[in-house]
């Protein structure tokens, strides 16, 4: 490593002084620190000047703690400067800085870093009288500035996920309370309440154990370049968190009902396969090192089989049902119960594959598909509540363990699901709507799904269309799924998600309405 600053170029966004440039060797969060030197300080102080000094804060990924050389320039008040906020590290590295200083100078030597507490430092408000008041302060803060942007980063996702266990605790109360009036039949105190309380903080625990682990394992997602461009700086976030939260939801479930539910066993079955069918892809694609893991025909294949499976078992095995009649979907008056025979069965099939694909799609902002998954469960556990209470506790064990793993999933995400959780989150909620026949609350419920899946299949359409019309194809949105072409017409991914939250709220309290008019 050269020892002169002659020999380096001026990082990009920066403008040299004439009179000095620092090199600074940090690490990724440092503590506090003060400058030593064995030289002159004088002739140093003279030209540090903190409102001069412009460093990036550096993203935080899980546990790895690697090195990385980074290039800081300190200026002179006669300079004119710039700085850039880009790219500086795009996975958990700690930063180094090092110094040297010459200018046509003589050599000053090295410089020392030592660690020092808040006490020592000046206050902020105070009036700075001395030079080395000046450069500890400008080293306070260059050590504080990481932690600073790490905390903005945060705070959205903690208070959109603040308000989303608000809902999600005041309506599950509300129905607990309510629950006598719509089974007509005594059931345990807070019937929903437990479960999803449960699941929620096994998941949140599971995952301080399961976001290492999977940093250790290197599960690490891929990004895809044709995305979002702001999305690079989620290269290096591990994926396939649905092995650490999944299960959870299922033993909390299977467990408060004794093990002894047959739907609640023929629905878990179900989620853990889809589950698997997500792993596979999600491993091909790690094997890979790309996005391309199973094949989109596939993938659809597999999920048929398993649909066609669970139809199967629907058929042979003695379930509850409405008012003990298969192959019925409640409908609010004056529908009433609509018999569809072998059709029930296709729309088994269907709501399969749509429900996994469509959470699938909608796992591309970080806390969207597990939030609104969270909600549809929310509202097929209030859908299913008088039909089938023991599918209403696994439901509601499910959107905990969904906002559990909110807590490592939020903005800025520190885990992905991967299709590991996406598939079997959808396939869940398709098991819940065809044990019972709630087909119609399951589609206003995971509304978000639904439209997310419909973006893309407009945009494909359309594309297709005008290319063979017109030789060229156009497209609808700037990309699909939409909440791309939301980011990409610059709405802000807390944002976004917020909104998504918000509609979904409104969307389960429809779906729970409906179907308590229509069972």
């Amino acid at each position: 490593m050269p020892t002169s600053s002659s020999n380096l170029s001026p990082p990009l966004g920066f403008q040299r002084s004439p009179k000095r440039s620092v090199l600074l060797t940090l690490p990724l969060h440092p503590p506090p620190i003060s400058f030593h030197s064995p030289f002159s300080t004088s002739k140093l102080y003279s030209y540090f000047d903190p409102k001069l000094l412009f460093i990036s804060g550096v993203r935080k990924y899980g546990c790895c703690s690697r090195r990385r050389i980074l290039h800081v320039t300190a200026m002179d008040e006669d300079s004119v400067a710039s700085y850039s906020l880009d790219d500086w590290v795009d996975n958990e590295e700690a930063v180094e800085y090092m110094y040297s200083s010459s200018e046509g100078e003589e050599s000053d030597g090295e410089m020392m870093l030592n660690p020092i507490t808040d006490v020592d430092l000046p206050s902020v408000r105070e009036k700075i009288r001395h030079n080395d008041d000046a450069l500890t302060v400008t080293a306070y803060r260059l050590a504080m500035m990481g932690r600073a942007h790490k905390k903005s980063r945060i705070k959205y996702g903690s208070f959109i996920n603040l308000g989303l266990m608000t809902f999600s605790t005041l309506l599950l109360l509300l129905v607990d309370l309510c629950a006598w009036r719509i089974v007509r039949l005594p059931l345990s105190p807070f019937h929903l309440m437990r479960p999803f309380s449960t699941s929620a903080v096994l998941a949140s625990c599971a995952g301080y154990i399961g976001v290492p682990l999977l940093h250790r394992l290197k599960m690490i997602s891929f990004i895809r370049k044709e995305g979002p461009v702001r999305h690079s700086f989620k290269k290096g976030t591990p994926t396939m968190g649905g092995l650490f939260f999944i299960p959870i939801g299922i033993i909390v479930a299977e467990f408060i009902v004794g093990f002894s539910s047959i739907e609640v066993s023929g629905a878990a079955i179900a989620t853990l396969v889809f589950a698997a069918i997500g792993l596979l892809d999600d491993y091909l694609s790690l094997i890979n090192n790309n996005k391309n893991g199973l094949s989109a025909w596939m993938r659809i294949l597999l999920e048929v089989a398993v649909g066609a499976w669970f139809c199967f078992w629907l058929v042979t095995t003695n379930i509850s049902s409405p008012y003990s009649i298969k192959m019925v979907v409640p409908l609010p008056l004056p529908l009433g119960l609509v018999c569809l025979g072998n059709g029930y069965l296709f729309l088994t099939l269907f709501c399969f594959v749509s429900m996994a694909n469509g959470i699938n799609l909608t796992d591309g902002l970080d806390g969207l598909a597990g939030g609104t998954a969270a909600l549809a469960f929310i509202g097929m556990s209030i859908a299913v509540l008088p039909i089938c209470s023991d599918l209403a506790v696994f439901g509601a064990s499910m959107a905990g363990c969904c906002v559990g793993f909110l807590s490592h999933n939020r903005y800025k995400a520190s885990v992905f699901m991967g299709d590991t959780g996406s598939l079997a989150l959808g396939g869940a909620l398709a098991a819940m709507a065809a044990c019972t026949g709630m087909f119609f609350p399951l589609f206003i419920s995971s509304g978000i799904f639904v439209l997310e899946a419909l973006s893309v299949i407009m945009q494909v359409s359309f594309f297709r269309t005008t290319k063979y019309l017109g030789g060229r194809g156009r497209r609808l949105f700037r990309m699909a799924p939409i909440h791309h072409h939301l980011e990409l017409c610059g709405v802000k991914e807390p944002i976004i998600v917020a909104g998504a939250y918000i509609i979904s709220s409104i969307l389960i309290l429809c779906a729970g309405y409906i179907a308590l008019i229509s069972a």
